[in-house]
């Protein structure tokens, strides 16, 4: 393969080397969004051994033990399981659903969005319209029209996520890859009978890399939002494994007498969503060409 002229090999982004991190770095929220992500993170697989109880351990003579009492920080639930065990084994389950579902919907789009804007025409036109079809149904009523026939487990629930999470990113990249195709480097690269695999994976994906980090980012937290709205409806995640959605299904009925239930897994889905979409402003902030300095 011929190599491609400097201007070309110029033209791809830096993502992680000079002003774009140093941008990231200086986002405030996006910075207070990774630190709380990665003490979620440690709390849930390393928290679990640090504890004296596990997810499934019952105690009836602690049944609805509020938090702070004795060995459970945060209580106990209705069957005296000790809720720090359960949160941070639902925070595993959780985390592993929503980065998994945004690898696998975050590949879809990217494949089916690049195919159409680099090849155009009726394939463009075909693809895309794949998309507007998905995109005409409201994604909660799909997603739960689809988990209503299957078996609900967290890769079937991961799956299903995936599968109605992909089209936005598709869109964004189609957008992106049609715009890059029009580029001097690209254009060289046709020139030269470099391959439309070889573009494709070495032209056109690493300068459309900015937008798809940003999505993929955002696309995590609505994996772990839509993981605990289904599971909160009962069609996610089933007891006894604990999710962060069934645990506020559990609580739903005890508000009023326990309602520390329902405000520990409350509270852990409000930082990682928030925190996720911290992070995805800082980086759409730092990987903008036009805002970098």
């Amino acid at each position: 393969m011929t190599a491609l002229p400097a201007p070309a090999r110029s033209a791809r982004l830096a993502f992680w080397r000079g002003p774009r991190m140093r941008k990231f770095m200086r986002h405030h929220l996006a910075m207070i969004g990774l630190f709380l992500i990665i003490v979620l993170t440690a709390a849930c697989f390393i928290g679990p051994y640090l504890l004296p109880y596990d997810e499934l351990h019952i105690d009836l003579r602690a049944r609805f033990s509020p938090p702070l009492t004795g060995d459970h920080i945060f209580g106990t639930d209705p069957l005296g399981r000790d809720l720090a065990a359960r949160l941070f084994a639902a925070g595993q389950i959780s985390l592993a659903v929503g980065f998994t579902a945004m690898i696998l919907s975050t590949l879809i789009g990217t494949v089916i969005g690049t195919l159409a804007g680099y090849f155009g025409g009726w394939t463009r036109t075909g693809l895309m319209r794949i998309v507007d079809a998905f995109l005409s149904f409201p994604s909660i009523f799909l997603m739960l029209t689809l988990a209503a026939f299957v078996q609900p487990s967290p890769g079937m629930i991961t799956l299903i996520i995936a599968v109605t999470s992909w089209m936005e990113v598709a869109r964004i990249v189609e957008a992106e890859v049609r715009s890059l195709n029009r580029r001097e480097f690209t254009l060289a690269a046709k020139m030269i009978g470099a391959s439309h695999r070889w573009i494709m994976l070495r032209e056109l994906l690493p300068n459309a890399a900015g937008p798809i980090i940003v999505a993929a980012t955002l696309t995590v937290a609505r994996a772990i939002l839509l993981e605990a709205y289904i599971s909160f409806l009962g069609y996610g995640i089933q007891p006894p494994l604990p999710s962060w959605g069934n645990m506020l299904n559990n609580a739903q009925q005890y508000l009023d007498s326990a309602p520390w239930l329902a405000i520990v897994p409350g509270v852990a889905i409000t930082l990682a969503v928030t925190s996720f979409n911290f992070i995805g402003d800082g980086l759409r902030d730092a990987l903008d060409a036009r805002v970098v300095e």
